[in-house]
């Protein structure tokens, strides 16, 4: 089986397969490229996953883009993308054709339901198999708990602050540590 065509049966898979969005996907997308086929690292997964939330557009789709241009390009990007965004297109695009009032059915609303708890927990899981391939270093986990702990305070009390903000807010904090960091072991280098 040519590569291309592979990455492309591989991403319809996890496109075809998951509901609930792009976070939902990381753990198949995890599962998939990293576990079974080996395309890429756990590092890079993680690499790959937050600058795929810090640019525009579906995070399961930018993943599938890069990974797809790691193993064969500008052709493997196009395969890879067009096989996580395929299904669920062709999904949408018959349901909007042919069934009018489709959440209306009783028992595709509970199913519904029930789907919404599933992609919780595919959520969940990517977040534990993240943290558990984090650094073991103080300032990693450190940032990370901040950053969770402000988010939970956000949302208990409905403030009005995107989670963009803390993000860039937590790339910042680890940025200034960075170049602060930088200096004091250039100059124990010498000594």
């Amino acid at each position: 089986m040519s590569l291309l065509f592979e990455l492309f049966l591989t991403f319809a898979k996890v496109g075809l397969f998951t509901f609930g969005g792009g976070y939902a996907m990381i753990a198949l997308i995890d599962h998939a490229c990293v576990e079974t086929k080996q395309w890429i690292t756990h590092d890079e997964i993680m690499n790959v996953t937050v600058i795929a939330e810090s640019t525009p557009g579906p995070i399961a789709i930018n993943c599938a883009t890069y990974v797809g241009y790691r193993q064969k390009g500008l052709p493997g990007a196009v395969a890879a993308t067009l096989g996580i965004v395929l299904p669920s297109f062709c999904i949408i695009f018959l349901i909007s054709r042919f069934l009018d009032g489709f959440l209306e059915i009783a028992w595709i609303a509970h199913a519904f339901m029930g789907i919404r708890l599933a992609v919780g927990v595919l959520i969940l899981d990517a977040g534990i198999r993240m943290l558990r391939k984090m650094q073991k270093k103080a300032l990693p986990r450190a940032i990370m708990l901040c950053a969770f702990a402000a988010m939970l305070l956000v949302d208990l009390f409905a403030l009005r602050v995107s989670s963009i903000m803390l993000m860039l807010t937590a790339g910042f904090i680890s940025l200034i540590l960075f170049l602060a960091k930088r200096p004091a072991e250039k100059g124990g280098v010498g000594k």
